[in-house]
């Protein structure tokens, strides 16, 4: 199951079934769950934790030190859950201790190759990010997240959950949760209603979403103004998720 020019720490710990692959290196510190494949030319450093049935390709640096100059070699960790996919020459870095000193990677994600992931980033569940997408640091992806290929999201930033980016967007605000945004600087364009569709929201939820997402967006309220006036009308789980996202920003929303 690990191949015989595979460099794999003694301090590392593999659980059943994990199979690696040629050249790749596997520091101290590392625990992969069972069921994962390695393949080759992969780096692992510690303190990095992968969940069961990981799968990653070759040229990926997975558990590296993080590239914020303020780093001093402090023990930080990368923790993954179950079932991500990490295409071919993806990065992803450890935290810092400034922050919450480990980056969170939810389960079944998928990132495409040269997905670039920073320090201390908070990353949730069944999330694609595309091609050559780039987190800096600290930032937070909610739930079924979906960033095209060439984005890049600005450092502090929050991506809400069933949110979509279009290919090339240069994200700097916080993107309330079920908005699709694309363009440099991004610019908001309605609901992700495909997603929404996709995933399986009820008719009278996602018609609220649009009443809710008209009266933040359209009606010239100010947002506070706005968030009261859905709050009045509708008590859905998914306008409450929509109005928290909102709320939640400390660098404003994308207008």
């Amino acid at each position: 199951m690990i191949h015989p020019t595979a460099i794999v720490d003694p301090d590392a710990r593999l659980a059943d079934g994990v199979e690696v692959g040629a050249f790749t290196v596997i520091g101290p510190g590392v625990e992969i769950g069972a069921g994962s494949r390695i393949n080759s030319h992969v780096v692992i450093k510690g303190t990095t934790v992968l969940g069961k049935r990981t799968r990653i390709f070759q040229f990926a640096s997975v558990g590296e030190d993080c590239q914020d100059k303020k780093y001093a070699g402090e023990p930080t960790r990368l923790v993954l859950g179950d079932d991500n996919v990490i295409r071919e020459g993806v990065t992803l870095h450890r935290g810092t201790v400034q922050d919450r000193a480990e980056t969170t990677i939810g389960s079944r994600n998928l990132f495409m190759a040269y997905v670039h992931v920073g320090h201390d980033c908070v990353i949730g569940d069944d999330c694609i990010l595309a091609n050559q997408v780039t987190l800096a640091g600290h930032v937070k992806l909610g739930n079924f997240s979906i960033v095209g290929g060439l984005s890049a999201i600005h450092q502090f930033c929050h991506f809400g959950e069933y949110a979509m980016a279009g290919g090339g967007s240069i994200i700097t605000k916080d993107t309330p949760a079920f908005v699709m945004i694309n363009g440099n600087p991004a610019r908001t364009h309605g609901l992700n209603l495909v997603g929404l569709r996709r995933r399986g929201f009820s008719s009278d939820s996602i018609r609220a979403l649009s009443d809710a997402y008209r009266l933040v967006y359209r009606q010239g309220l100010t947002t506070e103004q706005a968030i009261s006036e859905v709050r009045a009308r509708y008590s859905l789980a998914e306008t409450e998720t929509f109005l928290a996202s909102i709320e939640a920003s400390t660098r404003g929303i994308i207008r």
